[in-house]
């Protein structure tokens, strides 16, 4: 006989990783880093291995993970700003439909701990988790390095200079600031507390839990139980203490008899950030990383859990963080939105193995530009760039093309064998942009200094 639990629909809970990189776990072939927890996750469930961020970079990937929908559709992206900033006045419009939003409309209890990013709310309240369909929100409003205290030096510290009370972002608790500066220390615990109380606190009821992490974005803290820990260094400690947040949720879980009955994803809002050398991740086998639509700033790691229901498992069918969107509402009998574009799918079939899923091109956007397009086994790029802190980027003509299947870290160019690929994929990019409805940016505008 089914508990009450199990007759209503799924909890789900995505836990969003910060620049997290697709070779920085144990289940991915890290040698240094120790991650058991989900290490256990990803056999028990199901490995991704060609799993995408909707984007290079923290606010349109974001947006992407919470609305089903590339970022260039909402606004939530620009060429030269590329995420909101600290005193950064826009946010995710009013008029878009968060998961949040959409699973309310079923009954769920829905809560976001940890950085949001998409909007500053002491700037603008309309930029607040609770005014896109949060219930209770705990956390930064955007990236930990994006302000710092007054007596700061002009110049940021060299990395390994850097102190905790340096940095001065705020700490919210639903609508209030409860700390400035947060310590930052002990930040991966009290989201980890917190979401316990949220799991316990709703779990006679359907709920919703964003838990997007702080870290491993650079600054790089950890608490005295992992610091110095890890193998790896201080990467490695802010690696393995992320872990460990992700065995309390799912030892929460399986304590209050939830786990038969709730779906949790890992995964990383993109690629590592090369250029902060040991601080930053690794991309493993992959080209390039954060900032980058090459294979290492888009590819991250995924992991779907869900014990009875989904398989252990490695699934090598491409799927993306934009298709959390369209399958969490499929799983609660919620309506996908029909009055507007989305570009998630149901990946059902896959996490369940009961079929498959058909995807006509995936796109690669770094900014508003269109810089590259996967069509199976292929991806062809239009334009390249670096990873982040690398302003060049190039255009190809006739685009650079990649067998991902035989060549995921994209070094054989093989698009004088493959003209017939390149123009099926050509023509979906074009069947894309026409029609295709830019948002305005809400990424420009900012507060003057000094003024809230």
């Amino acid at each position: 006989m089914a508990t009450a639990a199990e007759s209503r629909p799924p909890n789900i809970v995505i836990i969003f990783a910060d620049d997290l990189g697709y070779g920085d776990l144990g289940c991915y072939g890290h040698p240094n880093i120790r991650t058991p927890h989900l290490d256990r996750m990803a056999a028990e469930g199901m490995r991704f291995t060609e799993f995408y961020s909707a984007a290079e970079v923290c606010t349109p990937s974001r947006a992407a993970l919470l609305t089903g929908r590339y970022p260039i559709r909402s606004g939530m992206c620009h060429d030269q700003f590329r995420v909101l900033r600290s005193r950064s006045l826009g946010n995710l419009p009013d008029s878009e439909i968060t998961l949040a939003e959409a699973l309310k409309t079923k009954g769920y209890a829905t809560g976001a701990i940890g950085k949001w990013h998409l909007g500053v709310p002491q700037f603008n309240p309309g930029g607040h988790p609770r005014k896109h369909g949060f219930d209770f929100y705990f956390g930064l409003p955007h990236s930990n390095d994006m302000d710092s205290t007054p007596l700061a030096p002009k110049a940021a510290p060299k990395l390994a200079e850097q102190k905790a009370e340096w940095w001065n972002a705020p700490l919210y608790r639903d609508e209030k600031i409860i700390e400035r500066p947060a310590e930052q220390t002990t930040l991966t615990r009290r989201y980890t507390d917190e979401a316990v109380k949220f799991i316990t606190a709703n779990k006679a009821k359907p709920f919703f839990l964003y838990f997007p992490h702080t870290f491993p974005h650079t600054p790089l803290f950890a608490s005295k139980d992992f610091l110095g820990k890890s193998p790896r260094g201080l990467y490695g400690d802010v690696v393995e203490e992320l872990d460990a947040s992700v065995g309390r949720v799912l030892d929460t879980l399986r304590q209050e008899k939830l786990a038969e009955n709730t779906l949790v994803f890992f995964t990383s809002d993109n690629g590592p950030w090369l250029i902060m050398n040991q601080q930053g991740g690794s991309a493993g086998l992959l080209r390039e990383g954060k900032g980058s639509t090459w294979e290492g700033g888009m590819r991250v790691p995924g992991i779907a859990w869900w014990p009875g229901k989904i398989k252990p498992t490695v699934q090598r069918t491409m799927a993306s963080t934009m298709d959390l969107f369209t399958t969490s509402l499929k799983l609660a009998g919620a309506e996908v939105p029909n009055d507007r574009a989305i570009d998630g799918l149901d990946i059902r079939p896959l996490l369940f193995g009961i079929g498959t899923v058909e995807r006509e091109a995936y796109f690669f956007y770094r900014g508003t530009r269109l810089m590259a397009a996967r069509s199976g086994d292929f991806k062809a790029h239009f334009m390249t760039q670096a990873s982040y802190g690398q302003p060049k980027h190039d255009e190809h003509t006739p685009p650079l093309l990649f067998n991902l299947k035989l060549d995921a870290s994209e070094v054989h160019n093989v698009a004088t064998n493959h003209a017939a690929v390149l123009n099926q994929i050509t023509q979906a990019v074009e069947k894309h942009r026409a029609a295709l409805k830019p948002a305005p940016s809400q990424l420009v505008d900012l507060a003057p200094l000094g003024k809230p």
